[in-house]
């Protein structure tokens, strides 16, 4: 479903006021576009979480009184409120908003920025799942170009990506680098990546079906924001819970599958490949594919 146009307006209110409320319920630690804000750094994140975690229930007290009035929204996050259970902090994470790569000038960039940036703000302070609300360092929304014809999904956080609020950024994140900017010789940072799960499970275990039913109306929002023409599936838990399917990844491998109209290439995740190097030329059979359906030239290796 498309979500609704929200405007500049309201976009940059609802976000600055959901900040305002972080303060006033004596939040000291949060990111704001990649910088620190507070006093503590990330060095200190878990330590002041902590110490936000009393104040949690004064900031759910204050988006619920918001929440009652009218907000323009995305439509696919349009479900019922969850209420925090007391031992669960909505501001366990630090609080970092979207920044876009990619050309500023392009049409509709700063509408989808803003769009995606109210979108990452409900992430931030989702508490759907107890167990990921409470273990998480901060949650990881996405990164990327909001105008992009390619967005990668991959299936969850690790450590790495919990400590920097952003995917891909560990051993993966430099072979998916590679496979994007070597393999399909693209800047990482016109494409978009994002994960099925935006928190991190704990001991980096696969989400639960629940999990990622949970946070599937943050995955269907940012794909209704972004509208890529292609969505390249990074293994099979990606795969799976996006096309709805219970089909092992060897056999998704190789097809182009639709999704909404946007076409699917499945490929193996790169953890597995960092594991398995021998697949890697499987992998790279996949990206071949991809490129060929976006009219990409395709060395051959």
């Amino acid at each position: 479903m498309e979500p609704e146009k929200l405007s500049k307006t309201s976009t940059t209110r609802y976000l600055y006021e959901y900040l305002e409320d972080l303060s006033r319920a004596g939040v000291q630690d949060f990111y704001v576009g990649g910088a620190r804000g507070g006093r503590t750094g990330q060095n200190g994140m878990k330590k002041q979480n902590r110490q936000n975690a009393p104040n949690a229930q004064n900031v759910a007290t204050a988006q619920a009184g918001r929440n009652e009035a009218p907000t323009a929204r995305p439509e696919a996050l349009k479900t019922p409120s969850v209420k925090v259970a007391a031992s669960v902090s909505t501001s366990d994470a630090p609080f970092r908003v979207f920044e876009p790569t990619g050309d500023s000038n392009a049409p509709e960039f700063a509408d989808r920025t803003e769009r995606l940036r109210v979108i990452s703000a409900e992430v931030a302070r989702c508490a759907r799942c107890a167990e990921l609300a409470s273990s998480r360092t901060q949650t990881v929304f996405g990164s990327g170009n909001p105008t992009s014809e390619l967005v990668f999904v991959g299936e969850g956080p690790g450590a790495d990506e919990d400590a920097q609020g952003l995917p891909f950024v560990g051993r993966s994140g430099k072979l998916l680098t590679d496979m994007i900017e070597k393999g399909m010789g693209v800047p990482r940072d016109s494409v978009f990546i994002c994960n099925v799960v935006r928190c991190r499970p704990p001991q980096n275990r696969n989400p639960h079906p629940d999990e990622a039913a949970a946070c599937r109306p943050f995955l269907d929002a940012t794909l209704d924001v972004v509208r890529p023409k292609f969505i390249c599936c990074l293994g099979s838990i990606a795969a799976k819970n996006l096309l709805g399917v219970d089909v092992p990844i060897g056999r998704l491998r190789g097809k182009v599958h639709d999704y909404r109209g946007m076409k699917v290439i499945c490929t193996y995740h790169p953890a597995y490949l960092l594991r398995n190097p021998p697949a890697k030329k499987d992998a790279w059979a996949d990206l071949q594919l991809l490129m060929r359906e976006m009219g990409l030239p395709t060395p051959t290796k």
